[in-house]
């Protein structure tokens, strides 16, 4: 009996983990595209047609970087930054643990990872949450004609990415322990 639940069990391990890196590779990804382009927001100001992201804001067809130090901004790119570093170690330790590198035997890889993801997630979602309600607040209430752009979205997206990577990855931690569960009495 326990001969066939080993396979089983290392299977859902498997699917779990790949389920997980898979899904942090693209929020990854979108982390990145989300953080660096410009179309986190459009709105028109006088007539001109204007998007900005993060970083740099563009007035028709022409770009300029954001010169003034403004909290919310320095917080929503701090948050960015943040997110993908955990993403990317989350990356890394999730593939080793895929792969059994066993440097460190007290160390669960697979543990290291679904929280390291779960850290991604909490750090992008503190830094839409910032972004959202100031802009809302300041736009909302000064400009009719704006709406979020797809930067925006996408940093949504990798909200739901790194959080579903976080539990694939915690779902593969309990597979790993189903062997030691398993052990007749």
């Amino acid at each position: 009996m326990k001969g066939e639940l080993l396979p089983i069990c290392a299977l859902r391990m498997y699917s779990f983990m790949g389920g997980g890196l898979f899904c942090a590779g693209v929020g990854n990804i979108l982390l990145i595209v989300s953080t660096a382009t410009d179309y986190w927001m459009q709105y028109r100001h006088s007539g001109n047609y204007m998007h900005q992201g993060l970083w740099r804001y563009c007035v028709t067809g022409k770009c300029y970087s954001h010169t003034d130090s403004i909290a919310y901004w320095d917080a929503t790119r701090a948050f960015m930054i943040l997110s993908l570093l955990a993403c990317f170690i989350g990356i890394i330790i999730g593939i080793l643990a895929f792969i059994h590198y066993s440097s460190f035997e007290r160390f669960d890889k697979t543990f290291a990872a679904g929280i390291l993801f779960f850290i991604s997630c909490i750090f992008v979602l503190l830094a839409m949450a910032v972004y959202t309600g100031v802009t809302v607040n300041y736009y909302g209430k000064r400009y009719g004609n704006w709406r979020f752009s797809w930067s925006y979205i996408t940093g949504w997206v990798a909200v739901v990415l790194t959080f579903f990577s976080g539990i694939f990855y915690m779902c593969a931690y309990r597979m790993h322990e189903c062997p030691r569960n398993t052990s007749p009495h």
